[in-house]
């Protein structure tokens, strides 16, 4: 042979890897679960890129894949073992969802196994892997299209749900950010075998984690199939999302009701545990009529008498369904016979509760409430006993321990938000009831305006606990003029239909001091937003400043239209007097006596005018008659000394207009 026809060899591994890739290119050739995107050009440990498809549209959720090539011998166990270097291991984990596949050349087979499945084997074996250079790999599974298919479903649920958690993020407000995080779901990385899908799913369910489950719901179904037995524990946990007054996916619930109906048949569990189950898939879509013929079927079976836990879970769930169709005697009974069977059940003392809660039974309703215990199941469900349980305590007037679990609430607040609101409404109800609440809620108050600095009605709630210790006569700490300027801040903030009131009250704080400029302000912003009753402070603001003219036309619509009292008669006339009006003013008396003949006021001051009009002796006669009526009266010197004058001399002496400072509460 001439040396010139000597060449380089071909190295036998690079032929062996290149029939691998061509063999792995053909079979993703005839699969519609992924296209074949790149080939790396520096192959640090991938050789291609593969985007899982889905309906024929691409998703860009991309698997990376290194391909080995051997014609070692097969395993005893039919397997294929090949070694890698450690560093493609730690490659490859960076990039979720990547694959080893494998040809073996004798058999012209396809292998796959998932990065995860061998970090997973290795870290069973414990930790000395870490300092090995290389890897062994067995792989014992088929690479076929069904498994593509499989698989590119696994892949594609991951990226959306990865995809969404990020787009939730980016659209919330840095502020949010904290609280989206808190109340978000755990991410689950469900593995793509299915036995080690199946107990991670198992495990999930047992320890109450029905979010992390539905979270990761389409991923699980992708590895163990809509219909497969182990998918059992991801439709109960979107059941018991329903139940739990969360919102739902109904199509997944929906499925739910058609897959445990599928049990049924088949004969292989029992029969009082699925119809349980349907019942609560019917419930939780709000079907109760469904509901409670499942619940009843479930009761019937002749072996739900040796299943005591069960059947008092469902006897309390068929009272839940009853009560919702409107009967809430015959609900009542269930929940009875639920802790007949289980005296420690928490849902049936939690419905009794708030049964005795709608009927005002608010010991009965806190016995129940006290004995509540609810297991890793429901690890929110207490907080919610919580809230009830402030309810009851309110109402029985116990506000010092209502507001202490108002406090411990408040510490998970941030996880869920209804406890703000929820705690905010029975303030809002019970927390002007007495000075001790009203000094409680003054500090809540705050808390919820520190927390919530745009919400309109905590401001003037605010300053009504406020108003409400000063007028239970507890020092609040300020004076007029010091709340005044805190008053500016938080009325600048407050809804015009929750500020008249807040204004009236300031006004009359204002009238103590004697400062009637400034009541006159503050009734005139009350006036001016709500008009009505307000007019009555307004109007006797203004009469004392000696401003009668336009104090009559809000006195006058106050005694003849908004509340025609005597008082409202007495001011109307008051304004008649300082305007030397005295026939409209003895008119005005007059209506006061018959609208409220223990008045006395009215009396006295009749008699008044019609002195000061001239009419001694009618005057003289109506102050006796009301000395013999109201002896003790205010007004009852100044009348005796009139009445001493007119016996004595009879010479006409006119009397000082009476005091107009006379003013509703």
């Amino acid at each position: 042979m001439d040396h010139f026809d000597q060449f380089p060899k071909r190295d036998d591994n690079r032929g062996i890897e290149e029939r691998a890739v061509a063999a792995f290119n053909a079979l993703l050739a005839t699969s519609e679960a992924f296209d074949l995107q790149a080939c790396d050009r520096r192959d640090y440990g991938t050789d291609c890129q593969i985007e899982a498809v889905g309906s024929g549209a691409a998703s860009n959720a991309r698997v990376h894949v290194q391909i080995k090539g051997t014609r070692c011998e097969l395993n005893s166990d039919g397997s294929v073992s090949v070694q890698v270097a450690r560093t493609n291991l730690n490659y490859l984990l960076v990039q979720p969802h990547s694959i080893y596949v494998c040809y073996h050349e004798p058999s012209r087979s396809l292998r796959v196994r998932t990065v995860e499945s061998v970090l997973r084997q290795y870290e069973h074996h414990g930790r000395g892997w870490t300092e090995q250079d290389s890897l062994t790999i067995t792989f014992g599974t088929v690479l076929t299209a069904e498994w593509l298919g499989e698989y590119s479903a696994l892949v594609r649920s991951s990226a959306i749900a990865s995809r969404r958690r990020r787009s939730d993020q980016i659209g919330a407000s840095a502020s949010l950010v904290p609280s989206l995080l808190r109340r978000r779901a755990p991410d689950i990385h469900v593995p793509a075998d299915r036995g080690a899908a199946t107990e991670l799913l198992k495990h999930l369910y047992e320890e109450g984690a029905d979010d992390a489950i539905s979270a990761a719901f389409d991923q699980f179904a992708a590895v163990l199939g809509l219909g497969s037995d182990a998918m059992g524990p991801a439709y109960m946990a979107e059941i018991n999302f329903g139940m739990d007054g969360k919102e739902i996916d109904r199509d997944r619930v929906g499925a739910a009701i058609k897959h445990f109906r599928n049990k049924l048949r088949h004969g292989r569990f029992e029969p009082a545990s699925l119809n349980y189950t349907i019942g609560n898939a019917y419930s939780a879509l709000g079907r109760e009529v469904e509901a409670r013929a499942a619940y009843e079927m479930a009761l019937s079976d002749p072996k739900i008498a040796r299943m005591t836990d069960l059947e008092a879970q469902i006897e309390k769930n068929l009272g839940t369904s009853v009560e919702q169709l409107g009967d809430e005697v015959s609900a009542a009974s269930h929940y009875h016979r639920a802790l007949e069977l289980d005296p420690a059940l928490p849902e049936a003392h939690h419905a009794l509760g708030q049964y005795h809660i709608r009927h005002g039974r608010y010991q009965e309703a806190l016995d129940h409430f006290d004995q509540i215990v609810f297991e890793k199941r429901h690890p929110n469900a207490m907080s919610g006993v919580a809230g009830w349980r402030m309810n009851a305590l309110f109402n029985l007037g116990e506000g010092r321990a209502a507001f202490r679990e108002i406090t411990t609430m408040l510490g998970r607040a941030e996880d869920e938000i209804w406890i703000w609101p929820w705690c905010a409404r029975l303030v809002a109800l019970f927390g002007r009831t007495t000075a001790d609440n009203a000094r409680q809620a003054l500090t809540f108050w705050r808390r919820y305006v520190a927390r919530h600095p745009d919400h309109p009605r905590a401001r003037s709630e605010l300053l009504m606990a406020t108003f409400y210790l000063r007028g239970q006569g507890v020092e609040v700490g300020k004076t007029y003029h010091e709340f005044r300027l805190e008053f500016d801040e938080h009325i600048a903030k407050a809804d015009d239909s929750d500020a008249a009131l807040p204004w009236d009250r300031l006004g009359h704080w204002a009238q103590e001091e004697e400062d009637w400029d400034e009541a006159e302000r503050c009734y005139r912003r009350a006036y001016d937003l709500d008009g009505g009753e307000y007019g009555y402070c307004l109007g006797t603001a203004l009469l004392f400043l000696g401003r009668p003219e336009e104090s009559l036309p809000l006195l006058l619509d106050q005694a003849e239209r908004i509340q025609p009292d005597a008082l409202s008669w007495v001011q109307v006339a008051n304004a008649y007097l300082h305007m030397d009006r005295y026939d409209e003013a003895v008119a005005a008396f007059r209506k006061a006596t018959v609208i409220d003949p223990t008045d006395g006021t009215a009396f006295f001051e009749l008699a008044g005018a019609l002195w000061n009009k001239g009419k001694r002796d009618e005057a003289v006669s109506i102050w006796w008659e009301a000395l013999g009526s109201f002896p003790q009266h205010e007004l009852r010197d100044q009348a005796l000394d009139c009445v001493a004058i007119h016996s004595a001399s009879g010479v006409s002496t006119v009397g000082a207009p009476a005091d107009p400072t006379n003013t509703h509460s």
